[in-house]
């Protein structure tokens, strides 16, 4: 009962790239780099091991950004002409690359962190993948023309390594759909349905994380604009609810999500958000299992993952590992009351 997660990933030591940075440099390249990715990746679920994390995943280590690193292995995209463009319907600007040409896989894109992960721990291991509404987001668009079209191709190359990935030992394949609280509309007429064909054929376990952004500036000043309520989940909800994805992640701790919006999820898993990443405050155990407890009023506990409210990576990495201590006692306390 009320088994804990992260959202997926989590900050990167100094000696593997610049800290506190959302989109952080590489400290070294070639094999060092290649060295030093690995050992981040180990460092990274032995910490969550410490932590007392019932489901561990790689931090996202070998990483530079959550989409971009899949992106890298498209073929078809260039990444040597970026371009600037409005991303999160004009929330910040930041440089992407430009589809160009027909997209497919150049390859394995997560193998070594994969396979590593599942070689060193016992625990049921969580794998992130950028959901293909949010990759569309986040590139510029030179061939296809049309955003439905481009997110079908990407979901289709997401499904081959969520496969790959299922057959290297991945218990839980979670796609990561911040999008989904942008655009509600197109999430609930096509994007649910490009996330299941990114999802088709696996049989291991299935999640979309849901979130409200990093603990960046832009995300801040982005909720100071949504009001007492915020409502974007209640678009979107329904139509996961009937969709084949077992689990969702969403936002809840220090957010202004009515805890109601969880009944729409029924029968599904929820990832509920206890451990807030847009402050460097860390939780105590009463808080999270207060906000466990309330979100059970509409989660059966049987389908209650306690959870951090978004990835961990830009934050200083002493707090964040407090802070996934907090999440586990948090866990242990509402076992005891909730039993």
């Amino acid at each position: 009962m009320f088994e804990t997660c992260i959202a997926g990933s989590l900050p990167k030591p100094g000696w593997l790239a610049e800290t506190d940075k959302l989109w952080p440099q590489w400290r070294a390249s070639g094999a060092a780099l290649e060295t030093a990715k690995r050992d981040a990746t180990l460092l990274s679920i032995k910490e969550q091991e410490d932590a007392g994390l019932d489901i561990v995943g790689d931090g996202e280590q070998a990483r530079q950004h959550f989409v971009h690193g899949f992106v890298e292995r498209v073929e078809g995209i260039d990444f040597e002409h970026k371009v600037p463009m409005g991303i999160r319907d004009n929330r910040y600007e930041a440089m992407v690359p430009q589809v160009v040409a027909p997209l497919r896989l150049a390859g394995r894109v997560h193998a070594m962190e994969a396979r590593l992960a599942r070689a060193h721990t016992k625990k049921p291991l969580k794998f992130t993948l950028p959901g293909p509404m949010t990759i569309v987001d986040t590139v510029a668009d030179r061939h296809y023309g049309d955003k439905v079209k481009l997110a079908f191709a990407f979901a289709e190359l997401l499904n081959q390594e969520a496969r790959a990935l299922q057959a290297d030992g991945v218990d839980i394949v979670q796609f990561d759909e911040p999008a989904f609280n942008v655009y509600m509309k197109d999430a609930a007429d096509w994007g649910v349905a490009a996330l299941e064909r990114a999802a088709q054929g696996l049989t291991c376990k299935t999640a979309v994380h849901i979130c409200y952004g990093y603990g960046i500036e832009a995300n801040i000043a982005w909720k100071r604009t949504l009001g007492e309520q915020w409502r974007q989940y209640e678009q979107v909800f329904p139509a996961l609810a009937k969709s084949r994805i077992d689990q969702v992640s969403l936002e809840c701790y220090h957010s202004h999500v009515p805890a109601e919006l969880m009944a729409l999820l029924a029968g599904k898993d929820v990832m509920v958000g206890v451990i807030d990443v847009a402050s460097e405050q860390v939780e105590t155990p009463e808080e999270v299992a207060d906000t466990i407890g309330r979100a059970l009023q509409f989660v059966a506990r049987e389908h209650l993952f306690p959870c951090t409210n978004c990835g961990l990576a830009p934050m200083p990495r002493a707090v964040a590992q407090a802070k996934l201590e907090a999440l586990a006692r948090g866990a242990a306390l509402a076992r005891q009351r909730y039993a």
